[in-house]
């Protein structure tokens, strides 16, 4: 069924750079509302080039000027004014976006009358959509790896395995255990309710707003959806505005392959999420900053709408000296610069080692980068860019700060105009300084030394809780202290990221990296209202549970209450 959803007239690209994933960072927002903006291709600083994508697209009612502007574009932020070559054509609009709150409501209103038909509840149509997705992944690869490549310069493999392989992991699993997710589980019923039988149903939440994020933007706006779709709800899906290409793709995407009565895009920066937020739904998923988390939060509060925030944090590796140090290196730069170049919300942010092993950890990572990115690390095809101007400039003033700038060991090269920031280690940066305090998310890492390697523990739990912990060691008593004092969403042990690959175990954080938990099953539950049944016949009825309420009702009732035989027998014949 095609999108019903109006179609804009004149398109006209505005895009919005927006911070919209970490604390302490400025919100800055460079949205022209009364011009059309076409970027070259070429414009790396914003996207890589997108010659097809866009932030997001109106309508509007205009008036055109016939004059042409070339020069260099002006993103704002904090920093100041970044610039890379961009081809301004200047539109006059008047009126404004056609998509606001009354437009929102309406698009809620449809989604939610397709969900009260009953289309989306069974399993035929699940079924259906979800191998919609699995044909709209194998038919679009090539477009998919472009458009991830565009907005991050993300390489071919790396794409394939971090997002399009999960991706259809979790689709094929979906449809796979769909039919037995669905089925009631049995649940055992006590004395005072015999004879009975009872029953747990999952049952669709009904219309559910997924909103992503930038830095995994294919996997984690469909991981979410196909859990949502294999619950039975409408779903509404907002991708991140700062992978234009990759949320252009999507939009299209999803509008020719899936089902547009109970399944939408909607593309946009702040006016559109404010909109969406100002809906009710039956559920809320965003991935993000805790930050978005709690506008998210107080947003959903209004309605008492349940939310499922994955979040991020400060994830810590502590590193043992009793390990293989090659593969455990190899394992942390694969858990950090060769994945998406440390802009991951899993990805290790800071390691913890011992003194003494420092200097031979380092030089490990040191040999190891050169053997996975060369001696030029920014001249590296295997290695992506830092997003946007604004997050480059973000990573710069860490990198820069006074108490830190003298902490290189390793790295800090940067390119500017190309985005680019070279892998780099900081040994023993204060605990206080601004990198320590905030997630980096970016290829900048922090090892801190300890004297006793249980030190480590201490260091992490005087941070918020974070989404991923990490412990390379053969020390099995170690692993078991890790486990038991280490608060995380998720752990590995002697490896980083791979957690999430596993269909068995939800994905989610706690405290301030989050709440609620996705991923295979999870995902179907998360989306999922588990509804207690219980059946009774109009056999085996007694007058004990009615009134009057006499002495022998009353010691029957204890009785059958406690559960207890003997003391029942005893009621019944009057002792």
């Amino acid at each position: 069924m095609q999108n019903d959803f109006p179609k804009p007239t004149t398109h006209f690209k505005v895009i919005a750079f927006v911070d919209n994933l970490f604390p302490n960072t400025v919100f800055s927002v460079f949205i022209m509302k009364s011009i059309s903006v076409g970027l070259s291709r070429h414009c790396s600083a914003v996207g890589g080039g997108i010659s097809r994508g866009r932030a997001f697209s109106y309508g509007f009612t205009r008036k055109r000027i016939q004059t042409q502007l070339s020069f260099h574009h002006l993103i704002t932020t904090s920093y100041g004014f970044k610039s890379c070559s961009a081809t301004l054509s200047v539109v006059e609009v008047e009126g404004k976006p056609k998509f606001d709150v009354d437009k929102t409501a309406l698009l809620v209103k449809e989604l939610r009358e397709s969900f009260n038909s009953g289309r989306t509840k069974s399993y035929e149509w699940r079924i259906s959509q979800l191998k919609s997705i699995e044909k709209m992944i194998d038919e679009n690869e090539k477009e998919i790896t472009e458009a991830l490549h565009k907005d991050l310069s993300k390489p071919e493999l790396e794409a394939f395995i971090a997002e399009i392989s999960q991706t259809k992991s979790s689709c094929k699993l979906a449809l796979k255990e769909l039919s037995h997710w669905m089925i009631p589980e049995e649940v055992k019923t006590s004395l005072t309710t015999y004879p009975s039988s009872a029953e747990i149903v999952s049952e669709p939440l009904g219309v559910v707003l997924v909103i992503s994020t930038w830095n995994f933007p294919f996997l984690l706006s469909l991981d979410p959806v196909i859990g949502a779709i294999s619950a039975g709800n409408s779903v509404v899906l907002k991708p991140s505005e700062i992978a234009p290409a990759t949320s252009l793709l999507l939009s299209s995407l999803v509008e020719e392959y899936l089902d547009n009565s109970a399944i939408r895009v909607v593309e946009g920066a702040v006016d559109e999420t404010t909109a969406l937020l100002e809906q009710k739904w039956d559920k809320i998923l965003y991935t993000g900053s805790a930050r978005v988390g709690r506008i998210v939060m107080a947003a959903a509060a209004k309605h008492l709408t349940p939310v499922t925030l994955e979040l991020g944090g400060k994830c810590p590796a502590v590193v043992d000296s009793n390990i293989n140090l090659q593969v455990a290196v190899r394992r942390i730069i694969a858990g950090k610069w060769a994945c998406n170049n440390g802009q991951a919300c899993i990805g290790v942010d800071y390691i913890i080692t011992t003194k003494e092993f420092a200097p031979k950890l380092i030089d490990s990572i040191r040999y190891e980068l050169e053997q996975f990115f060369g001696k030029d690390p920014m001249e590296s095809k295997d290695i992506s860019r830092i997003v946007s101007s604004s997050h480059f400039a973000r990573l710069i003033k860490l990198l820069d700060e006074d108490k830190v700038s003298d902490k290189v060991v390793l790295g800090g090269q940067r390119d500017e105009n190309r985005l680019k920031i070279a892998p780099t280690i900081l040994l023993d940066v204060p605990e206080d300084s601004q990198i320590m305090q905030e997630e980096i998310f970016g290829p900048l890492m922090p090892i801190l030394t300890v004297e006793n390697l249980k030190d480590s523990f201490e260091v992490i739990k005087s941070k918020s809780k974070p989404l991923a912990a990490y412990l390379f060691t053969n020390d099995e008593q170690l692993k078991k202290d890790f486990v038991q004092n280490i608060s995380s969403g998720g752990m590995l042990i002697n490896d980083t990221i791979l957690h999430v690959a596993a269909d068995g175990l939800p994905f989610g954080g706690v405290g301030e990296s989050g709440m609620g938990s996705y991923h295979g099953k999870f995902s179907f539950d998360a989306f999922s209202h588990k509804k207690a049944v219980l059946y009774r016949s109009f056999d085996g009825d007694t007058s004990v549970r009615y009134p009057p309420y006499t002495p022998k009702r009353v010691r029957l009732m204890k009785a059958l209450i406690s559960g207890n035989i003997i003391s029942i027998i005893l009621a019944l014949i009057g002792w």
